[in-house]
C-alpha cells in the first residue's frame, strides 16, 4: 500500500477524485467515523492542536463529528454534513486557521498508521490508497498560510 505524501505549495488546488465508494462501504458507518475520532484524537498531542479546538470537549466533539460527516458524504455514503452545515465550502471554512504545509503534512501524518490498521482489518488496499489519494490532494487546498 502506498501513502505517500506529496509536497504541496500554498494556493495550487490540484484537481482531486472522490474515494472509492467501496471504501465507506467495506468500512461501514460506525467504523469510518472510529477512523476519524481517532485521527482527532491523534492531533489532540501533535504540533497541529493549535489549530483545533483541543480545550473545549464540546467544540472538539462537534469538530470531529463535521469531519466524519463530510468525509463520510465524500466517500459515498450518506449525505449528513450538507444536511447539518450546508455546501462544503472548505477553503472558506478553514480560512480562519492560519494552515501552512508542515501542519498539513502533520495531519496526513497522523492518518497514515489509522489507514494501515485498515488493511490488518480486511479492508481493500486499493480502496484504502483512494481514500488517502483523495486526503492528500484535497488537503492541498486549504493551505493558506506561507511555511
Amino acid at each position: 500500500m502506498n501513502l505517500q505524501i506529496t509536497d504541496g505549495e500554498i494556493d495550487i488546488r490540484p484537481s482531486v477524485a472522490k474515494p472509492y465508494p467501496g471504501f465507506f462501504h467495506e468500512v461501514g458507518e460506525e467504523r469510518f467515523r472510529k477512523l476519524v475520532f481517532d485521527h482527532y484524537e491523534s492531533i489532540k498531542t501533535s504540533d497541529i492542536a493549535f489549530l483545533f479546538p483541543v480545550f473545549d470537549d464540546d467544540d472538539f466533539a462537534e469538530a470531529q463529528k463535521h469531519a466524519a460527516d463530510f468525509l463520510i458524504e465524500i466517500s459515498g455514503g450518506p449525505d449528513y454534513f450538507i444536511q447539518t452545515r450546508g455546501e462544503h465550502q472548505m477553503v472558506g471554512r478553514h480560512a480562519p486557521f492560519r494552515i501552512d504545509e508542515k501542519a498539513r503534512k502533520t495531519w496526513l501524518e497522523l492518518y497514515i498508521p489509522l489507514l494501515e490498521a485498515l488493511e490488518t482489518e480486511g479492508i481493500s488496499p486499493e480502496y484504502i490508497e483512494s481514500f488517502w489519494n483523495y486526503l492528500d490532494l484535497f488537503s492541498m487546498w486549504v493551505v493558506n498560510t506561507k511555511s
